[in-house]
């Protein structure tokens, strides 16, 4: 007599485990026909407090042990990756691990485009930290609609510029783009409030030049010192920022940049009556001028690789006590989650953080750095350039140091 195979039946498993959940929790589930399974098994249309809402995802179930790799799981892309990162409707990926039966989930679309289409994953990562079930199910929600959103309005030009340039703008950014008459594109990126701005340019692979209003106007001749005894440098600026010069901008593109200061400055003037300072949360020693960086998007500099390589040499279960407390945060912020996934699904770079030490230091590639950090590293507080070293960056651990009541 024919049997069914084990494992459409674990694979069945997941899609059950995965439908009940969100139909308990009120959201509408379509199940696709194995006959028209193409890289989907479920469109989840969301909800709001009884309301149907135009949110839409598709998703991609896998169950069984065999997804796992490494200090995560991983779903295979083969031949979805264009359909999975260009469709008009975002692809998660959720894995059902049948021992624990816990579901974990991953953003398709959100990882092939941050990869871009040069060097495209071969499988989507999936963290053990992204959890879903009753207690996550509100954030799970909230961020998948973020995304959509990020396709509607300004968002969607927002996102679109975001992705051609691989950079992710806050909806708050000064961001304008332009194209010149060879079909390359300028985009000016500028933060509320500050005098400096980032150009990203294609003809230069994107790379980030800061420019300021003076430096696109500085001409390449020598600056003698005025008639005051201060030299032009003092009055056009700081010479590490780019010129028209060094970027190669036309007239037209010049006067372009020069139109965006100008266009914005209005904005920024009216944005500082705005801004409240108050004290950020869970740092008692904030003033009004202190810098907040999260992690995830800090850049390990070296003096919190010192401070990493120091805590591993003297606490060599220290990694293994962090990634254990991260597993057990229950408030990981969700763009940590979503990081967390394709560098855990990735043996080579989850070997050379469990072997992270000064000796490897120069064999160690950026992307276990940055792993190392979010196992290990909570937050980093970046205080005023006048404070010494050691005062300017304040690392908030995973795992307190030793005889320190919170954090360094």
């Amino acid at each position: 007599m024919p049997k069914i195979a084990k494992g459409r039946r674990v694979g069945q498993a997941a899609v059950n485990a995965l439908r009940t959940l969100l139909e308990e929790h009120d959201h509408i589930v379509q199940e696709i026909s194995g006959q028209n399974d193409f890289g989907e098994d479920l469109y989840v249309t969301f909800t709001d407090k009884g309301d149907v809402t135009s949110d839409v995802i598709k998703i991609q179930v896998k169950g069984g042990n065999r997804w796992r790799r490494a200090n995560g799981y991983a779903v295979p892309v083969g031949e979805h990756g264009d359909t999975w990162a260009n469709g008009n409707i975002p692809v998660y990926c959720v894995v059902y691990d049948a021992d624990n039966r816990r579901l974990c989930w991953a953003n398709a679309t959100q990882q092939l485009r941050r990869a871009g289409s040069l060097n495209p994953p071969r499988v989507i990562g999936v963290s053990p930290n992204a959890v879903l079930d009753d207690t996550t199910m509100e954030s799970f929600v909230a961020q998948a609609r973020r995304y959509v959103g990020r396709y509607r309005g300004r968002q969607a030009v927002l996102t679109h510029l975001g992705e051609m340039s691989g950079v992710d703008f806050d909806v708050a950014d000064h961001v304008l783009h332009f194209t010149n008459g060879y079909d390359e594109d300028l985009i000016f990126w500028k933060r509320p409030g500050e005098s400096i701005a980032t150009l990203l340019l294609s003809a230069h692979e994107w790379e980030p030049y800061l420019v300021s209003l003076e430096s696109l106007m500085r001409s390449e001749i020598p600056q003698l010192e005025d008639e005051t005894g201060g030299s032009s440098k003092d009055r056009q600026g700081d010479f590490d920022l780019s010129t028209a010069e060094d970027l190669e901008l036309s007239q037209s593109e010049t006067m372009w940049v020069i139109s965006c200061f100008i266009s914005t400055r209005q904005a920024d003037e009216g944005a500082e009556d705005l801004i409240d300072p108050g004290e950020c949360e869970g740092c008692s020693s904030c003033s009004d001028n202190v810098e907040h960086a999260n992690i995830a998007v800090d850049d390990a500099d070296s003096y919190v690789i010192a401070s990493i390589l120091e805590r591993i040499e003297a606490e060599p279960d220290l990694l293994d006590r962090s990634i254990l407390a991260m597993r057990e945060d229950d408030e990981l912020d969700p763009e940590i989650v979503a990081e967390l996934g394709p560098l855990e699904a990735d043996p080579r770079i989850v070997r050379q953080v469990t072997k992270l030490s000064r000796a490897r230091l120069e064999d160690t590639a950026p992307e276990a750095f940055r792993l190392a950090l979010l196992y290990l590293i909570r937050r980093i507080y970046v205080f005023g350039p006048s404070l010494p070293l050691e005062e300017q960056v304040r690392i908030e651990w995973r795992i307190p140091k030793p005889g320190d009541a919170a954090s360094q």
